[in-house]
């Protein structure tokens, strides 16, 4: 009770540690409570737009009964000025918040709680097309299916760009994990960090990325923050905030930020890789006697199955697929493997030997029997910052859960694994037996209309949602744009410039 409770106290959350309540179990009266005791003068409703990004809408806190209401209510929003696929002539949607989202906004200059909402229809029902409520709905499909509960985490990458001051320059693209003073925005990042923490993000870690050089009298400069896997629903609101502080925190101090796949050529760009694993009864069901699970084989299965379209949710403009071709780390056949960062779906290196490493780093140390089984994942490479994150969750959620309904999971499983570097060009014979990714937002959007019945079992994936993505890929009619604007260095920066604050 007392670790518990020392847990709650440090928790970065002010809300957590002032109810010393897990999120999962804030009620409406907590919510109340903390507003009360806290002198909290702003209440913000926030939710995700049909463009990826959150919206806001602030209450003034004057009246206690009025707080109440909102909380127990919602409210009445727009829908057709949010989603696309929502007509003018019946648009109204209610949102309502979930309270075990609640944070106090740390770039509010009144105290301001923050939560995030879900979208209702008309007859007070879950908006079936809306973000959350399609991940959610992926969610219990794959349990229900499985018997398991599907958790993630994102690799969220970014340039941070500033002025060159012209000192400790580093070397050009060779960032990666680089300290000070090489690295100039290590501080940026630790700050965002501490304030993601405080939204009730589950940060694993952060560090510099490869990717760094100077454009213009300007330094870019790449980070990546890690998350640690949670619940999938938790995954995809925790990395929506981060997004959301990155950029404040970043408009407060001066610096510009991007998230978008592809900056100029020959550079890294940002992806944002996927970790997912299944658990059950509290155990991790990616392994099997420290060797990748039968059922984790059949779930790389159904993304080695579903890969072309789960680009239409994670690489929404045209600059993902310049990102998207040979010798970047980025993937661009459909295949996997261990520690492989030439593939798209990697096994990373897990701590199945057995060995106890800190006893071998530190002698001093008594044997310790770590369960590191806890630790192992698979790795989605493909999507990127333009993503739409709770389209992509879902999606790949709907793919794992298909490798367990798929009868030749597991030849796909031993047809599409390689162990070698599939651009080494002793591999090329190999290299032309394996199917490519989409090489356009046209390309994908014809790959998700041959697929999307899958999507649309158990009613996870609207009809009205699917159609709308693959409208809004074909209205890029970029379907020969890459070849056209690869050696153009002119159309490439007129891309990027218009895509520069993607997802």
């Amino acid at each position: 009770m007392c670790e518990k409770k020392t847990i709650l106290e440090k928790n970065a959350n002010r809300v957590v540690a002032f109810l010393q309540k897990q999120p999962s179990d804030f009620t409406k009266a907590d919510i109340l409570h903390f507003i009360r005791e806290n002198d909290i003068r702003m209440v913000n409703f926030m939710y995700p737009g049909g463009d990826g990004k959150l919206k806001t809408l602030n209450y003034v806190v004057t009246n206690m009964d009025y707080v109440d209401t909102i909380l127990s209510c919602g409210e009445r929003v727009d829908g057709s000025s949010l989603f696309s696929f929502i007509e003018a002539g019946a648009s109204d949607l209610y949102v309502l918040p979930r309270f075990r989202t609640a944070f106090v906004d740390p770039f509010a200059e009144l105290p301001t709680l923050s939560l995030l909402c879900s979208f209702f229809d008309k007859d007070s029902r879950p908006l079936a097309s809306a973000p959350e409520q399609t991940l959610a709905k992926a969610a219990k499909a794959f349990t229900d299916v499985t018997g398991m509960e599907f958790e993630a985490m994102g690799e969220l990458e970014y340039y941070v760009i500033k002025s060159d001051e012209g000192v400790f320059p580093a070397i050009d693209q060779h960032g990666y994990h680089e300290s000070g003073p090489y690295a100039k925005t290590n501080a940026f990042r630790q700050k965002c960090m501490h304030y993601i923490a405080q939204t009730g993000g589950q940060i694993k870690y952060g560090h510099s990325e490869v990717g760094n050089f100077k454009y213009g009298g300007l330094v870019y400069e790449q980070n990546e923050i890690e998350f640690l896997p949670v619940k999938v629903e938790e995954a995809a609101d925790q990395l929506m905030l981060a997004k959301w502080v990155i950029r404040n925190l970043a408009w407060q101090e001066g610096f510009n930020v991007t998230f978008a796949p592809k900056i100029t050529t020959g550079k890294a760009g940002s992806g944002l890789h996927i970790h997912m694993r299944m658990m059950k009864d509290g155990k991790n069901r990616m392994l099997t006697d420290g060797q990748l699970s039968t059922d984790a084989r059949r779930m790389i299965a159904g993304m080695m199955d579903l890969a072309p379209s789960i680009t239409a949710f994670g690489n929404k403009n045209p600059t993902s697929y310049f990102r998207l071709v040979p010798h970047q780390e980025a993937p661009t056949n459909i295949c996997w493997g261990d520690r492989n960062r030439s593939v798209l779906v990697r096994v990373p290196l897990g701590w199945a030997t057995g060995v106890d490493m800190c006893r071998l780093a530190n002698p001093v140390e008594d044997e310790i029997h770590y369960d590191t089984t806890v630790k192992q994942t698979v790795e989605m490479r493909s999507p990127d910052g333009s993503a739409d994150l709770y389209q992509l969750l879902a999606g790949l959620c709907v793919a794992c859960r298909h490798g367990f309904e798929m009868e030749n999971a597991l030849e796909v499983a031993e047809r599409t694994y390689v162990n070698v570097n599939i651009h080494d060009a002793a591999n090329a014979a190999r290299l032309a037996q394996l199917a490519q990714l989409p090489d356009s937002c046209v390309a994908s959007a014809d790959c998700l209309e041959r697929q999307r019945a899958v999507y649309e079992e158990y009613g996870v994936f609207s009809p009205a949602m699917l159609d709308d993505i693959i409208h809004q890929l074909r209205a890029f009619r970029d379907g020969t744009l890459r070849k056209q604007a690869e050696h153009s260095p002119e159309a490439m920066q007129k891309l990027v410039e218009t895509y520069f604050h993607c997802g």
